[in-house]
C-alpha cells in the first residue's frame, strides 16, 4: 500500500511546505471519513484516494489536484458536504471535488442514461478546469488496474467504457503513457483470450527481440555521434493493443507484425531544423519506405502532438519504425497537457494548454442539445477520434478532419450555412459526390446553391461531431414545423367538435394550466407534443370544457366507456319499434360496433337496448327472447371510439407520419398512448370512425409505412 510519506516525498521535490502541509491534512482527513469502508478486493478503501493522489503526484500535479485525488470520493460515499470542504480545504479544492461527484442519487431510466448523464457532467466540469478530467482520468487507471473484483460483465462494461471514452481522453489530452495503459488493461478484459495468447508470444520471443532492440540502438546511436547530432536513442516494444489492432485491422498474423519495435531520437535540441538533419542521416543510412513517412511537426496531430514518423529497411532487412522529435516534443509526447502544467491564480493555461481547452469546450458545446443518450455517447465517441487527414482549404489553409471524412463534414466547418446549402464539392479542382472520402493533402472547395437543404441521408456519410449535430439540429427543427402545423389542425378540430374556438383560448390565463398540466412552457411545444401524439387534441379541450367532461387523466378504459354512452337510438335503429327515438340505445363494451358491421340488439335492464356486433361471442350466450333486430340509421353522420394498436420501430417521427395519416381523412384522435419496448413502439389510438369502409381505409393506407410492423383493431378492451 501507498504511504502518504511516499506522497510526500515526490511532491517535495517540487511543491513548498505549506502544500506539503495541506495535502499530509488531506490524508488524515480522508482516512478519517473513509474509516470502517472497504474496498471489494478487501483492502480499506483508503487505498484508492491514495493511490489516485500517488498517481497525480508522479504527473507532477499541484497541491489543489492532489488534494482532490485524496478526497474525490467524500462527497459522494461518505457524510462530508462541500460546504465543510470549503471550510477545511478551501473554495479551489472544493470546486474540482464537486466537479469530481457523480450523479449517483438521481434515479436514471437506463444505465446507458446515467453513463451519459456523468460523462456531459464531467465534461461541462473540465471544460472549467482540465484538472477535473486529469483526477478522473487518474481514478480511471487505478480502477483498472483493482478491475479483478468486480463480476465480470461488470469487468466487461467498465472496461468496454474505458477504451471507448477514457483511453481517447487521454489521448486528446497528449498523456501517452495513460492511454496506452488504459488500451492494454481494457484490452485484457473485453478481448481476454486474444491479450493471453498475445502476451505468451510476445515472452516467447523477448530474448532475440531484446537482443535486435540493442543492436539497431546501437547503430543509430553511433550514427548521430558521427554526424555531431546530441541527443539520445531509445528502443521500447509497442503496447499491446495496438499490436492486437493493427493485426486485427490488417488480418495479419503475429509473425507478420514487423514493427514490434518503435526506436525513438530524442534531440538536446529544441529546434525543428535539428529533426529534419537527423531524419536525412537516417535516410542516408537505411532507405526509407515509400508512403511510411508522416511529418506531424508541420501539421501536429489534435492533440498537439509532434514528431517525424518514418519506417526504412533496417538491419536483416526488417522494417525498422522510427520516430524523431525534440526534448519538448517528447516530454508532451509522453505527458501531454500535464507536461507544462502550471497553476496560477485565476486558472490560466499556457497556449498550447488553452489550445486543448478550447477543443474540449467545442466538443460540449456542439452536443448541449443533444438529449438522447445515445446519439450522446456516439457523438462522443465521434469527438474523441484517433486518426485524422489533412487537407487545404482553396486558400492554403490545413483543416484536419476524423478519418473517413467527406465534403460534407468539410462544409460544416466552414460555417453551419456553408453545410446546410452544400449541394457539390470539388476535391482538387474536380467534381467529387458529396460521399467521397478526404485525403491527405486534397484541397476541398465547397458548392452552395441558397434555399438547399440537408438531407437525412446524409448522417450516412458523416463522421465529424459538428456536421451530425448540425445536420440532426435542422431535421428536429423540421420536423417540429411539421409537427406543430398538424397539432394545431388536430387542436382546432377538437375545439371546433365543441363548439370552442382555439385562438380564443391561446392569451388566456386558462393556457397556463394547460402548460403546467403537461409540464412545456409554450404554445409551440404544447403543439408539438399533440402533433407527435404524446398529447391527445381530448386532453387539453378538457381543460376548457365544464365540469362533468371527461378528466385529462382517466385512463383509456374509462375514457372508451363514457365516448361509447350515447344519447338514446344514436345511430341505430329499432327494427318495427313504432317509436325508436325514445328507446335508449348503448353501445357493448365488449366488441365496439361500428357503422358496416352486422349487428343485433339486446334489451337489457335499465340501459335500453345494448347493441353488439351479430357474431360477438357474448351475444350468442344470452337468450334469444331479448335479442332485438337493430340497423345502422344514416338520416345523420355520427361517430364511434374505434382502439387501434400499431405496433412499429421506435424512430423519430413515427407518431407523427401515423397521426398525418389519420388526420388525412379528416378523423379526430382522441387518445394516443405510446409504451417504447426494445426499440419497438407500442401505439394505442382511440379515433372517431363513422363508418367501417372509412376504418379499412385508414389501415389499408397505414400498413404503407415500413417502419410498421403490425396493425390491429381491438374489439375488446
Amino acid at each position: 500500500m501507498l504511504r502518504i510519506n511516499d506522497i510526500i516525498d515526490k511532491a517535495q521535490t517540487y511543491l513548498p511546505q505549506e502544500d506539503l502541509e495541506m495535502i499530509e491534512k488531506a490524508y488524515i482527513y480522508s482516512a478519517s471519513v473513509h474509516q470502517g469502508q472497504i474496498r471489494l478486493s478487501g483492502e480499506p478503501y483508503l487505498t484508492h484516494p491514495m493511490e489516485v493522489a500517488g498517481i497525480l503526484t508522479d504527473m507532477k500535479m499541484d497541491a489543489a489536484t492532489i488534494i482532490s485525488g485524496l478526497l474525490h470520493d467524500t462527497i459522494e460515499d461518505t457524510l462530508t458536504t462541500a460546504e465543510h470542504l470549503e471550510r477545511e480545504f478551501g473554495r479551489d479544492v472544493t470546486f474540482l471535488v464537486r466537479g469530481l461527484t457523480k450523479l449517483s442519487k438521481i434515479s436514471f431510466g437506463s444505465q446507458e442514461e446515467r453513463q451519459s448523464e456523468n460523462l456531459r457532467k464531467m465534461i461541462l466540469a473540465m471544460s472549467a478546469d482540465i484538472r477535473i478530467l486529469l483526477v478522473r482520468l487518474a481514478d480511471r487507471i487505478h480502477n483498472m488496474r483493482t478491475l479483478q473484483y468486480h463480476p465480470k460483465e461488470k469487468r466487461i462494461y467498465i472496461a468496454r467504457e474505458t477504451m471507448d471514452i477514457y483511453a481517447p481522453l487521454a489521448n486528446r489530452l497528449g498523456i501517452n503513457w495513460m492511454r496506452m495503459e488504459l488500451e492494454d488493461l481494457s484490452f485484457q478484459y473485453i478481448a481476454s483470450d486474444a491479450f493471453n495468447e498475445l502476451t505468451t508470444k510476445i515472452a516467447k520471443s523477448k530474448e532475440a527481440r531484446n537482443r535486435y532492440t540493442e543492436e539497431v540502438r546501437s547503430i543509430i546511436t553511433n550514427e548521430i555521434d558521427k554526424h555531431s547530432i546530441k541527443g539520445r536513442v531509445e528502443g521500447r516494444a509497442k503496447h499491446l493493443y495496438s499490436i492486437y489492432k493493427k493485426m486485427h485491422e490488417q488480418h495479419i498474423d503475429f509473425n507478420e507484425v514487423y514493427d514490434l519495435i518503435a526506436f525513438r531520437i530524442i534531440l538536446d535540441s529544441d529546434k525543428e531544423k535539428s529533426c529534419y538533419e537527423a531524419l536525412s542521416m537516417i535516410h542516408a543510412l537505411w532507405k526509407p519506405v515509400p508512403g511510411r513517412f508522416k511529418d506531424y511537426i508541420a501539421m501536429p496531430k489534435a492533440n498537439n502532438y509532434q514528431s517525424l514518423h518514418t519506417t526504412v529497411i533496417g538491419p536483416y532487412g526488417e522494417r525498422v519504425e522510427i520516430q524523431i522529435r525534440t526534448k519538448t516534443m517528447h516530454e508532451w509526447a509522453e505527458k501531454g497537457i500535464a507536461a507544462h502544467w502550471r497553476y496560477k491564480e485565476g486558472r490560466a493555461y499556457k497556449d498550447n494548454e488553452q489550445d486543448q481547452i478550447k477543443k474540449l469546450r467545442e466538443i460540449l458545446e456542439i452536443q448541449q442539445d443533444v438529449k438522447n443518450p445515445k446519439e450522446f455517447m456516439s457523438d462522443l465517441k465521434l469527438a474523441l477520434f484517433p486518426e485524422e487527414v489533412y487537407v487545404f482549404t482553396p486558400h492554403g489553409d490545413v483543416k484536419s478532419f476524423p478519418k473517413g471524412a467527406t465534403p460534407i463534414d468539410f462544409a460544416y466547418s466552414i460555417h453551419t450555412d456553408v453545410g446546410n446549402q452544400c449541394i457539390g464539392a470539388k476535391v482538387n479542382r474536380s467534381i467529387v459526390p458529396l460521399r467521397y472520402k478526404l485525403q491527405n493533402g486534397d484541397t476541398v472547395e465547397i458548392i452552395t446553391q441558397a434555399g438547399h437543404h440537408p438531407s437525412k441521408d446524409w448522417l450516412k456519410n458523416v463522421v465529424t461531431t459538428r456536421a451530425t449535430s448540425k445536420i440532426r439540429n435542422w431535421i428536429n427543427l423540421e420536423e417540429k414545423k411539421n409537427s406543430m402545423a398538424l397539432g394545431r389542425d388536430l387542436l382546432e378540430k377538437e375545439f371546433k367538435r365543441h363548439n370552442l374556438k382555439f385562438n380564443n383560448y391561446m392569451k388566456t390565463n386558462e393556457i397556463k394550466k394547460v402548460f403546467a398540466g403537461f409540464s412545456v412552457n409554450q404554445i409551440d411545444d404544447l403543439l408539438s407534443y399533440v402533433g407527435l401524439g404524446r398529447i391527445s387534441p381530448k386532453r387539453v379541450v378538457n381543460y376548457f370544457l365544464a365540469d362533468g367532461e371527461v378528466s385529462a387523466t382517466e385512463p383509456i378504459k374509462e375514457k372508451l366507456k363514457k365516448k361509447r354512452l350515447a344519447p338514446p337510438s344514436l345511430g341505430v335503429s329499432l327494427i318495427g319499434v313504432e317509436d325508436p327515438d325514445y328507446i335508449m340505445v348503448n353501445f357493448a363494451k365488449c366488441c365496439n360496433p361500428i357503422p358496416g358491421d352486422e349487428i343485433s340488439g339486446y334489451i337489457s335492464r335499465g340501459r335500453g337496448v345494448i347493441v353488439h356486433t351479430s357474431n360477438c361471442p357474448y351475444i350468442k350466450k344470452m337468450g334469444k327472447d331479448r335479442i332485438v333486430n337493430v340497423q345502422w340509421n344514416f338520416r345523420e353522420e355520427h361517430t364511434y371510439p374505434v382502439h387501434i394498436k400499431v405496433v412499429c420501430d421506435d424512430i423519430k417521427g413515427v407518431l407523427t407520419e401515423v397521426s398525418s395519416i389519420i388526420s388525412s381523412f379528416d378523423v379526430n384522435i382522441s387518445y394516443a398512448e405510446v409504451e417504447t419496448v426494445n426499440l419497438i413502439a407500442n401505439c394505442n389510438f382511440i379515433i372517431d370512425i363513422s363508418s367501417l369502409p372509412l376504418l379499412n381505409q385508414i389501415l389499408s393506407e397505414l400498413k404503407r409505412l415500413k417502419f410498421i410492423k403490425s396493425i390491429e383493431w381491438l374489439h375488446h378492451f
